[in-house]
């Protein structure tokens, strides 16, 4: 196995299930947080920027899409990483519907409805707390 191979499968275990179906990893970074801003024992969150791929999965029989850039991308918490918060920045595509002119894009179950939690943390905090925080005590 290349040492590519054991990085996308390494990636592919920490991430939402399917993500890397439908988003690419173009960035990650870890960033240092304050004093004031920390809520437990964390020391730091690892940023990771995911892009959209180019394909409108939902197009309308006898309609036209052309690219029109991304919609403003979106944070989301995921499970922390050592001693570390993890952030997913989400940018999705946008398209237009030449026969509308409206913007279209493609939908995804990857937030917990009500929070900016992924759909297993929200589980997960579920299940310790018996409820799902609208704010991560780690966010």
């Amino acid at each position: 196995m290349s040492s590519l191979s054991v990085l996308q499968e390494l990636v592919s275990l920490m991430l939402p299930p399917t993500i890397l179906d439908y988003f690419d990893v173009v960035r990650v970074e870890e960033r240092a947080i304050g004093e004031k801003e920390r809520k437990g024992l964390e020391r730091g969150e690892v940023v990771i920027h995911l892009d959209e791929h180019n394909e409108f999965r939902s197009p309308e029989e006898g309609h036209t899409y052309r690219p029109n850039g991304f919609y403003e991308a979106s944070k989301i918490n995921d499970f922390p990483l050592r001693d570390r918060r993890v952030a997913l920045i989400l940018r999705r595509r946008r398209w237009v519907d030449e026969q509308t002119g409206k913007s279209v894009g493609n939908k995804y179950n990857i937030v917990t409805e009500g929070t900016r939690h992924t759909v297993e943390f929200a589980a997960f905090l579920k299940e310790t707390f018996g409820y799902v925080p609208d704010r991560s005590f780690i966010a």
